[in-house]
């Protein structure tokens, strides 16, 4: 089973490598990456770490060939191949392939949200998804199809774009046999069936089948309309109001 630093939380093959890692963070000499002045705590930190500018990636996955900048990235690869999981959770026995993957889970336990916004202070238990939604703030959109050039501001939404060139829909009702591209529509496709109803308005507790359903509904409450009509500036709470509305220029 692997070590895990208490302070950095690398990864460390065997007690042996855990202890001399750990004298790492006990010296008090620092190397400085010339490149972007970045402070590391030994040559090795700043040999692996100079590698993010230069880009070379000399540990190479011998099943599929994907390359890392590290061995312990390319060690926590590995596991995709192998199925190992030596993470587990204490709380519901869950298993992870990475330490990293085990901290974000025990989240959904604790309830910790350590990562927070600057811009509207919205927290966030993982920093991937405050990442993802500092990208509301900034209309950044990193990845783009190579197919159309549209661009999206997450992977998931590229992912799912690229279907619609494909024409694939992985996701098959048992009921039905209806299929979709994406699994949240095939989600709430299923509730359909089921009459499950998991989205429930605070204000009057009316339950709907699906988020979005819920959300137009709250605009009742709150009196919200977010949807302008461009020619009379009239406001909608209901996109498919302002889509009726619209058609009365059109005469």
């Amino acid at each position: 089973m692997p070590y895990r630093c208490g302070v950095c939380s690398k990864e460390i093959s065997s007690q042996a490598r855990h202890v001399a890692h750990m004298k790492i963070h006990s010296r008090k000499e620092l190397f400085d990456c010339t490149v972007c002045l970045k402070k590391l705590s030994s040559g090795t930190s700043l040999r692996v770490h100079l590698r993010t500018h230069t880009g070379e990636k000399p540990f190479e996955c011998t099943v599929c060939n994907k390359k890392f900048s590290q061995s312990n990235e390319l060690r926590v690869h590995l596991r995709t191949h192998t199925g190992e999981k030596p993470f587990e959770c204490t709380l519901c026995n869950k298993k992870f392939s990475n330490g990293g993957h085990l901290r974000d889970h025990l989240r959904t336990h604790t309830g910790e949200k350590p990562f927070e916004c600057t811009v509207c202070k919205k927290t966030f238990s993982r920093g991937g998804h405050l990442r993802r939604h500092l990208r509301t703030h900034t209309g950044e959109k990193p990845f783009q199809c190579t197919i159309c050039n549209k661009k999206f501001s997450n992977s998931s939404a590229l992912h799912i774009h690229l279907l619609t060139h494909t024409g694939e829909k992985p996701f098959e009702c048992t009921v039905c046999n209806k299929k979709f591209s994406q699994g949240g529509h095939f989600r709430a496709h299923l509730r359909m069936h089921s009459g499950e109803k998991p989205f429930q308005c605070t204000e009057c507790y009316k339950k709907f089948a699906e988020s979005g359903t819920l959300r137009d509904h709250l605009r009742t409450h709150t009196g919200e309309k977010p949807f302008e009509c461009t020619v009379c500036h009239q406001t909608f709470s209901h996109r498919q109001g302002l889509r009726i509305h619209s058609k009365t220029h059109m005469t």
